[in-house]
């Protein structure tokens, strides 16, 4: 029999995931790493445990999958974005990785914003953020100006573990789109950012597409992995863009919601010229040619952690939301906003936190813990609403994925607040699962991602949205959304 790999560079851990020609996820497996923060407001690896963990996970499954030993054919990767690794010219590491949740750039943000002006949206479709690549590049060229001196080549995450197993760099163009240096339309580096902040163009990697082959596993790290033959290895996309694939998210018409510990909703798009002016992410796709627009909510699933480990530690979520079908929707006038660690989408405002508004003495925990569903699924909303102003989109159908599409009431609530049907997936397997659709189109099994995703991803029952419940939210987002401007001056001052 014969498989690829998939492997995914997460924030906290490394997944692995074997596939057959079928379709079929054999195996997963996962190793952990520290993140390292050295003060607040840093965040740190060290790219050897990277290596560690993937080495780790690839000798667990060939334990328990024995003929993946000769049988893998391609392997590819998904990986956490913008996070920096700097080599020198003798391709050693540098220093700690700085990742894309590491805010001590927000000073390098305004400079990229000042200096570039409207440059910045025109070139790289995205406002200066600290999670970008820029900002960390231009911090090290501040801060710590040996290491730049020593500074020959960065590279991605993902990027540095296709280079560790087959000695080759590039990086493809949906993880280079969320370095804030590449031109995303003329899908090149911009040689104006690069010049403008006095950045040598050679410290970039070559540019290649997703499903492109950049190597084979070299022979010292078969024998080590305890793999056989010639194994083709594939350049692999951004988690986001790679969850993307792995939902089917692979044409318009479709959205993605996913909640996870900050919220994602996520839509393909045809081109890349559509005027969202930064208000949105907008990514190259894992697709080729093609691109995706995102929102994001900082804290999504982590605010309903935090409900939970606050007030119900010691139960289960299926306890905790056990009682919120009793409370109707809107939760009788009480409202969430899930700001508690800031918000991204559509506000960029770190300074904004989460509030429980118009509390009555009628309010139970049920109704608390209702409102804090639909405040996380209205933030998601904001996101959809900006696509449809700004590029006229329709949602007829989203996919829901990560935990709120594990509690029934949840999708329904979801159904309702988007107006639209509600997908959720067969089997839920991540961007580990894009990153083997991208080996499985490199060594030919499918002619292009379309048309895995046609094969491979498969959906479970449509739930529906309810007209009389859709009229409701409608009046209740209205009301969310004065919530933010109502508030915001409170929390600046």
């Amino acid at each position: 029999m014969t498989y690829v790999l998939g492997l995914d560079l997460g924030t906290g851990s490394l997944k692995g995931l074997l596939m057959n020609k079928e379709g079929v996820v054999l195996t997963t497996k996962a190793a952990d790493y520290p993140l390292i923060t050295p003060q607040t407001g840093y965040s740190e690896q060290d790219p050897a445990e990277w290596l560690k963990a993937a080495e780790q996970v690839i000798k667990e499954i060939i334990e328990e999958t024995p003929d993946a030993s000769s049988g893998i054919e391609g392997i590819s990767f998904s990986g956490q974005m913008h996070s920096l690794v700097l080599l020198d010219k003798e391709n050693h590491v540098l220093r700690n990785a700085i990742l894309w949740n590491d805010v001590r750039t927000t000073q390098q943000c305004h400079e990229i914003t000042e200096v570039l002006k409207e440059d910045l949206i025109k070139i790289t479709k995205n406002r200066a953020l600290e999670g970008f690549t820029l900002p960390k590049l231009l911090w090290i060229k501040e801060n710590e100006p040996d290491i730049w001196q020593q500074a020959a080549h960065f590279l991605l995450p993902k990027d540095y573990l296709g280079y560790w197993m087959t000695g080759n760099q590039q990086m493809e163009y949906s993880d280079a789109a969320g370095t804030l240096i590449l031109d995303i339309e003329d899908k090149q580096w911009s040689k104006k950012i690069l010049s403008t902040f006095d950045i040598k163009e050679d410290i970039c990697p070559s540019l290649v597409y997703s499903t492109d082959c950049i190597g084979t596993v070299r022979e010292e790290l078969l024998e080590k992995l305890g793999l056989q033959g010639t194994i083709k290895v594939f350049a692999g996309g951004a988690d986001n863009g790679c969850a993307a694939v792995g939902t089917g998210i692979v044409k318009d018409g479709f959205g993605l919601a996913s909640i996870g510990t900050s919220g994602v909703f996520l839509s393909f798009e045809e081109t890349g010229d559509k005027e969202y002016e930064g208000d949105l992410h907008y990514f190259n796709h894992a697709v080729k040619d093609a691109y995706y627009s995102m929102g994001v909510t900082l804290a999504a699933g982590h605010s309903l952690t935090w409900y939970r480990n606050t007030f119900a530690k010691n139960e289960t979520y299926e306890e905790l939301l056990k009682g919120i079908t009793s409370v109707p929707a809107g939760s009788e006038g009480l409202y969430f906003t899930p700001y508690i660690v800031g918000e991204r989408t559509p506000h960029i405002d770190s300074q904004v936190r989460g509030t429980f508004i118009g509390i009555d003495t009628n309010h139970t925990r049920d109704h608390f813990t209702r409102a804090v569903l639909e405040g996380i699924t209205f933030s998601l909303k904001d996101s959809q609403v900006l696509m449809e102003e700004k590029a006229g989109k329709t949602f007829k159908k989203i996919i829901s994925v990560g935990g709120g599409a594990k509690n029934k009431e949840w999708l329904q609530m979801q159904a309702d607040i988007f107006d639209a049907s509600i997908v959720t997936m067969e089997t839920e397997q991540g961007p580990a699962m894009g990153a083997a659709m991208i080996a499985a189109v490199g060594v030919n099994w499918f002619a292009d991602l379309k048309i895995c995703a046609q094969e491979v991803v498969t959906y479970k029952e449509e739930i529906q949205s309810i007209p009389e419940n859709v009229k409701k939210y409608e009046a209740c987002y209205r009301k969310y959304r004065e919530i933010y401007p109502a508030t915001k001056d409170f929390f600046q001052k």
